[in-house]
């Protein structure tokens, strides 16, 4: 993941706070004022990142698009940018896909290679050279060559070189990618595959050329606020990681940004917690191999797509989203419900679910806080009924081991649960999980004391390190620890308390 602290982030922050003060001030839809904020990103005078500064705005321009929600594939530079500011005011709902690809904005990077630098020396052991299987690299004038037409790529010339000389250049997005979707086209630029994506969003926040894209949903979100909609906002428990404010501020800086009613979905997660410890309970009691956690959309579909053999082993239980908008659709069904987290997959997943409106990142919600010049750390605290306080294990779903330690803490006996956590689901996380897959299927013998749990976060560190984040993950997990102990409900007997939907429902 690049650093928060970059220029593609910068220009992404400052491109959803310019679009969300002119929808607040009704300019939105001016011509005029739109074309402007290529120029006011990049003045006269700048270096340019591409060829010159002409393709440099226009890519700014193409970046606007798909913050106003489009998908860019088939983005049309000849037409104005308020025919697609319309079109985004006039959308019911969002469109698919969640994650779009700018073409013109692709470095179209070489494919994986490896090459000597000018460290090397040359040495008499050449051990690059012993260790190719393939005799692809020759000395010459005392440095390490390498023959295109013979590397495979394996890297052992780069894992043997004591000079570390040898280097490996690789295509960001395809690296990062778990499942393979991500692949070149005949021109060289990359083009995902959605039938394979599972919108993990590592893509996104890898590529340096910011060439992949979320369709941010913020336009539509401030359009209902504006309109005096009862828009409710439901913010997951990294969120609450986000922000450097007292316990309560986040709340209030939500309602002064327009939203009628906020939910913690750590609710949520006190709900999936309680119910995935029951339904673990029952299905080691039928005779399952293994129970898979659920909240994690990412995951899931990973499975559903490649890993088919671990189907019936994610748990029937809905995620905490799914139950917080359910909470506010039965206690209000003209409400428009906003859940607010760190993950593109989430935008995924709220697709499938109608109580699910809208779904924002971090990146979203601080744009609006900016656009609307709210300061959270002086945002009223607003007061909550005393049933609404989460559990500090709920709050814990932002990290990686919460969800596992969640269903723990609720079981009648925990001997009976043996844990594991694939903490970031990357290629090799993959390659786990595959495993599992013919374990269960019978494929190779299940291993002794075989864990019967497995909780998967496709972010390394858990939800705090979605793609979709503003602060650090490692400032985020600090954060997060304050947070979930702040006011947190109390336990019984060092057990949390069932949380009752209906009450929920009522508050």
């Amino acid at each position: 993941m690049l650093n928060l602290n970059n220029h593609a982030a910068e220009l992404k922050r400052n491109i959803l706070i310019t679009l969300a003060k002119l929808q607040l001030e009704g300019k939105l839809c001016n011509n005029e004022e739109l074309e402007k904020i290529p120029f006011d990103l990049i003045p006269d005078g700048s270096v340019p990142i591409r060829n010159n500064l002409d393709e440099d705005r226009s890519i700014i321009r193409i970046r606007i698009g798909a913050n106003m929600g489009h998908s860019i594939d088939d983005f049309d530079e000849s037409k104005p940018l308020s025919d697609y500011a319309k079109a985004a005011l006039d959308r019911e709902s969002p469109t698919w896909p969640m994650l779009t690809v700018i073409h013109k904005a692709c470095n179209a990077c070489q494919k994986v290679h490896y090459f000597p630098t000018d460290a090397c020396q040359g040495c008499l052991a050449r051990p690059c050279m012993m260790n190719c299987p393939k005799k692809a690299i020759n000395v010459i004038n005392h440095r390490a060559k390498i023959d295109p037409e013979k590397c495979i790529n394996c890297g052992l010339c780069a894992q043997n070189c004591p000079y570390h000389a040898i280097i490996k250049t690789t295509v960001p997005c395809e690296e990062v990618c778990p499942v393979g979707a991500i692949s070149k086209g005949p021109d060289g630029h990359e083009t995902i595959d959605y039938d394979k994506c599972i919108f993990c969003g590592k893509c996104m926040s890898s590529c340096p050329f910011s060439a992949m894209m979320g369709k941010s949903q913020l336009l539509d979100v401030i359009k209902h606020i504006m309109a005096g909609d009862k828009v409710v906002a439901m913010y997951a428990p990294a969120i609450g990681a986000q922000f450097r404010a007292k316990p309560g501020q986040l709340e209030g800086a939500m309602m002064q940004a327009g939203f009628s009613k906020v939910w913690e979905v750590a609710i949520g997660a006190d709900i999936t917690a309680d119910n995935e410890a029951i339904e673990f309970e029952e299905r080691m009691e039928r005779g399952d191999k293994m129970m898979t956690t659920s909240c994690c959309p990412a995951y899931v579909r990973a499975v559903n797509i490649h890993v088919p053999e671990l189907k019936g082993c994610i748990s029937d239980t809905k995620s905490p989203m799914v139950y917080n908008s359910y909470i506010a659709k039965v206690q209000d069904p003209d409400c428009i419900t906003v859940f607010v987290g760190p993950c593109l997959a989430k935008r995924r997943e709220g697709y499938d679910y109608k109580e699910v409106d809208y779904v924002l990142t971090a990146e979203d919600l601080n744009a609006l806080f900016v656009a609307k010049n709210i300061d959270i750390t002086k945002a009223e605290i607003p007061d909550h009924p005393a049933n609404y306080v989460p559990t500090v294990s709920g709050r814990n779903f932002a990290k990686s081991g919460g969800v596992a330690e969640s269903v723990k803490l609720r079981l009648k006996d925990a001997s009976i649960l043996r844990p594991f956590v694939i903490n970031g689901l990357d290629k090799a996380g993959m390659m786990v999980l595959k495993n599992y897959g013919k374990i269960n299927a019978g494929q190779i013998p299940t291993p002794p004391d075989c864990p019967n749990l497995i909780e998967v976060m496709c972010c390394e560190g858990g939800c705090i390190a979605g793609p979709a984040v503003v602060a650090n993950p490692k400032l985020g997990a600090s954060l997060l620890n304050i947070y979930a102990n702040a006011g947190s409900a109390p336990a019984e007997d060092g057990k949390p308390v069932p949380c009752d939907l209906d009450k929920m429902i009522d508050l």
